[in-house]
């Protein structure tokens, strides 16, 4: 489905890079009396939704936090559930790639998933490595602490094999070592669901991000929703520590 440019997002200039926590499924489904897995399967089409739009209105990367290294503490039928929808999604986003033209990316430990997801995500990233528009990032196993615990024992190794001295580290390399490495960081972080955390999302690449924050469940966000995050973004006075 595409969806025509709204006033704000033909006005001004997008963000090159948005990051979304999908939050509120379980919520979602609570309120109508459903199980939590069909939040989450109302949850994945918004997601399709909200990928397909910002393909529409031309946004250069989409992260979206899909799974955290914390989620696993849920129940083993939600998980389940969880886990199957992944699969099903990617299996029809391969099918469809020639049509959708989509990127996709993964960052986090994937090595914790079924070899059949493992399988499809690498699938997935190398059949879609040609396309020029939208890249979406699928934070998967991800925690922004352990990515960045990943990084330092990375550099320390480097170190240790002779490759790098300790006073080589900078920011910029640490970045490399990143599951982003190449990727410019989100200029906007849309939290929905009501919280009013970061939940462990992208701790490194978002110290300068603006963060959007709304009562809107998951499910219920959609291309209007995502309009009003780029407006409050674009009315921002992004500073990045100077005065203006």
């Amino acid at each position: 489905m595409l969806f025509r440019k709204s006033k704000p997002v033909q006005q001004r200039e997008l963000p090159t890079h948005i990051a979304i926590v999908m939050d509120g499924n379980g919520r979602w489904a609570k309120r109508r009396g459903l199980p939590r897995q069909a939040g989450h399967k109302v949850g994945a089409e918004a997601f399709r939704t909200i990928a397909n739009y910002a393909k529409s209105i031309g946004l250069k990367y989409l992260t979206v936090y899909a799974f955290s290294t914390e989620n696993w503490k849920r129940s083993p039928e939600e998980v389940e559930a969880i886990m199957e929808l992944l699969e099903r999604y990617l299996g029809e986003a391969i099918r469809d790639m020639s049509k959708n033209r989509v990127r996709f990316c993964f960052f986090g430990d994937l090595s914790r998933l079924s070899p059949q997801l493992q399988e499809e995500a690498s699938v997935a990233v190398e059949r879609s490595k040609q396309y020029e528009g939208v890249q979406v990032n699928f934070c998967l196993n991800y925690g922004g602490r352990a990515e960045i615990v990943r990084a330092a024992r990375q550099f320390a190794q480097d170190c240790a094999d002779g490759k790098c001295k300790p006073k080589d580290l900078t920011e910029e390399r640490l970045s490399e070592l990143m599951y982003s490495a190449g990727i410019p960081d989100p200029e906007l972080v849309i939290r929905p669901g009501g919280e009013l955390r970061t939940s462990n999302f992208l701790l490194w690449q978002s110290a300068y991000a603006e963060y959007y924050f709304t009562d809107v469940l998951w499910p219920d966000f959609g291309p209007k929703e995502l309009d009003k995050a780029i407006a409050a973004y674009q009315q921002r006075n992004r500073r990045f520590g100077g005065a203006k």
